[in-house]
Protein backbone atom coordinates (compact mmCIF):
# COMPACT_ATOMS: atom_id res chain seq x y z
CA UNK A 1 0.00 0.00 0.00
CA UNK A 2 2.88 2.37 0.81
CA UNK A 3 3.94 4.26 -2.31
CA UNK A 4 7.02 6.28 -1.46
CA UNK A 5 9.87 6.32 1.05
CA UNK A 6 9.16 4.11 4.07
CA UNK A 7 10.45 5.80 7.23
CA UNK A 8 9.65 3.11 9.79
CA UNK A 9 7.86 -0.23 10.13
CA UNK A 10 6.11 -1.64 13.19
CA UNK A 11 7.40 -5.22 13.19
CA UNK A 12 6.00 -5.84 16.66
CA UNK A 13 2.44 -5.24 15.40
CA UNK A 14 2.61 -8.10 12.90
CA UNK A 15 3.98 -10.35 15.65
CA UNK A 16 1.37 -9.41 18.28
CA UNK A 17 -1.75 -9.06 16.10
CA UNK A 18 -3.69 -10.70 13.29
CA UNK A 19 -4.07 -7.98 10.64
CA UNK A 20 -7.64 -7.86 9.29
CA UNK A 21 -7.67 -4.74 7.08
CA UNK A 22 -5.38 -1.77 6.39
CA UNK A 23 -6.08 1.92 5.75
CA UNK A 24 -3.96 4.87 4.68
CA UNK A 25 -4.28 8.06 6.72
CA UNK A 26 -2.62 11.45 6.81
CA UNK A 27 -1.36 12.90 10.09
CA UNK A 28 -1.81 16.44 11.43
CA UNK A 29 1.78 17.40 12.34
CA UNK A 30 3.78 20.46 13.34
CA UNK A 31 6.70 21.59 11.17
CA UNK A 32 9.47 20.35 13.45
CA UNK A 33 7.79 16.93 13.66
CA UNK A 34 7.92 16.61 9.87
CA UNK A 35 11.64 17.40 9.94
CA UNK A 36 12.23 14.74 12.60
CA UNK A 37 10.24 12.20 10.57
CA UNK A 38 12.33 12.94 7.47
CA UNK A 39 15.41 12.16 9.60
CA UNK A 40 13.79 8.83 10.60
CA UNK A 41 13.46 9.65 14.30
CA UNK A 42 10.12 7.90 14.87
CA UNK A 43 9.03 4.93 17.00
CA UNK A 44 5.69 3.21 16.27
CA UNK A 45 6.19 0.25 18.62
CA UNK A 46 3.77 1.24 21.43
CA UNK A 47 1.44 3.25 19.21
CA UNK A 48 -2.29 2.74 18.76
CA UNK A 49 -5.20 4.70 17.36
CA UNK A 50 -8.73 5.21 18.62
CA UNK A 51 -11.92 6.75 17.29
CA UNK A 52 -13.28 9.56 19.46
CA UNK A 53 -16.18 11.78 18.51
CA UNK A 54 -16.12 10.83 14.82
CA UNK A 55 -12.39 11.51 14.50
CA UNK A 56 -9.37 9.20 14.69
CA UNK A 57 -6.45 9.99 17.01
CA UNK A 58 -2.99 8.42 17.19
CA UNK A 59 -1.55 7.80 20.68
CA UNK A 60 1.91 6.84 22.04
CA UNK A 61 3.81 7.31 18.77
CA UNK A 62 7.15 8.85 19.69
CA UNK A 63 8.52 11.47 17.27
CA UNK A 64 11.81 12.75 18.70
CA UNK A 65 12.17 16.53 19.03
CA UNK A 66 14.01 18.17 16.15
CA UNK A 67 17.50 19.14 17.32
CA UNK A 68 17.43 22.59 15.71
CA UNK A 69 13.77 23.26 16.56
CA UNK A 70 14.31 24.91 19.99
CA UNK A 71 11.01 26.62 21.04
CA UNK A 72 8.98 25.11 18.21
CA UNK A 73 9.38 21.53 19.42
CA UNK A 74 6.31 19.84 20.88
CA UNK A 75 5.75 16.89 23.23
CA UNK A 76 7.22 13.77 21.52
CA UNK A 77 4.31 11.48 22.45
CA UNK A 78 1.43 13.91 22.06
CA UNK A 79 -1.90 12.76 20.63
CA UNK A 80 -2.08 13.42 16.88
CA UNK A 81 -5.18 13.62 14.70
CA UNK A 82 -5.37 11.26 11.72
CA UNK A 83 -6.93 12.53 8.52
CA UNK A 84 -9.35 10.04 6.97
CA UNK A 85 -12.58 10.02 4.98
CA UNK A 86 -15.86 9.90 6.94
CA UNK A 87 -16.90 6.55 5.44
CA UNK A 88 -13.57 5.00 6.46
CA UNK A 89 -14.00 6.36 9.99
CA UNK A 90 -17.52 4.88 10.16
CA UNK A 91 -16.08 1.51 9.11
CA UNK A 92 -13.42 1.78 11.81
CA UNK A 93 -16.09 2.56 14.42
CA UNK A 94 -17.86 -0.64 13.37
CA UNK A 95 -14.67 -2.66 13.77
CA UNK A 96 -13.56 -1.19 17.09
CA UNK A 97 -16.94 -1.70 18.76
CA UNK A 98 -16.47 -5.44 18.21
CA UNK A 99 -14.60 -7.08 21.05
CA UNK A 100 -10.88 -7.69 20.58
CA UNK A 101 -10.26 -5.33 17.65
CA UNK A 102 -7.83 -2.44 17.88
CA UNK A 103 -6.23 0.07 15.50
CA UNK A 104 -2.47 -0.34 15.16
CA UNK A 105 -0.01 1.69 13.06
CA UNK A 106 1.98 -0.57 10.71
CA UNK A 107 4.25 1.81 8.84
CA UNK A 108 4.99 5.49 8.45
CA UNK A 109 6.10 6.78 5.08
CA UNK A 110 6.41 9.84 2.88
CA UNK A 111 4.36 9.47 -0.32
CA UNK A 112 5.32 10.63 -3.82
CA UNK A 113 3.89 14.11 -3.21
CA UNK A 114 5.98 14.60 -0.05
CA UNK A 115 3.15 14.07 2.44
CA UNK A 116 3.60 12.04 5.62
CA UNK A 117 1.21 9.08 5.67
CA UNK A 118 0.59 6.24 8.08
CA UNK A 119 -0.68 2.75 7.31
CA UNK A 120 -3.23 1.86 9.97
CA UNK A 121 -4.44 -1.71 10.52
CA UNK A 122 -7.57 -3.13 12.08
CA UNK A 123 -6.06 -5.91 14.17
CA UNK A 124 -7.05 -8.62 16.59
CA UNK A 125 -4.67 -9.59 19.39
CA UNK A 126 -2.83 -12.91 19.23
CA UNK A 127 -2.72 -15.29 22.16
CA UNK A 128 0.62 -16.70 23.33
CA UNK A 129 0.12 -20.00 21.49
CA UNK A 130 -0.67 -18.10 18.26
CA UNK A 131 2.66 -16.27 18.59
CA UNK A 132 4.46 -19.58 19.12
CA UNK A 133 2.80 -21.04 16.02
CA UNK A 134 3.82 -18.07 13.86
CA UNK A 135 7.42 -18.26 15.15
CA UNK A 136 7.53 -22.02 14.39
CA UNK A 137 6.07 -21.39 10.91
CA UNK A 138 8.69 -18.70 10.21
CA UNK A 139 11.48 -21.02 11.37
CA UNK A 140 10.21 -23.83 9.13
CA UNK A 141 10.04 -21.49 6.11
CA UNK A 142 13.55 -20.24 6.84
CA UNK A 143 14.90 -23.81 7.01
CA UNK A 144 13.16 -24.72 3.73
CA UNK A 145 14.63 -21.67 1.97
CA UNK A 146 18.10 -22.47 3.32
CA UNK A 147 17.82 -26.07 2.10
CA UNK A 148 16.66 -24.93 -1.35
CA UNK A 149 19.61 -22.53 -1.62
CA UNK A 150 22.02 -25.30 -0.69
CA UNK A 151 20.54 -27.64 -3.31
CA UNK A 152 20.73 -24.98 -6.00
CA UNK A 153 24.42 -24.43 -5.25
CA UNK A 154 25.01 -28.17 -5.48
CA UNK A 155 26.05 -28.94 -1.88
Amino acid sequence: MAKGKVITNNKKARHDYFIEETYEAGIALKGTEVKSIRLGRVNLKDGYAEVDGGEVYLHNVHISPYEKGNIYNVDPTRTRKLLMHKREIRKLIGYTTQQGYTLVPLKLYINDRGLVKIELAVAKGKKLYDKRQSIAKKDAERRIQKELRHRQKGY
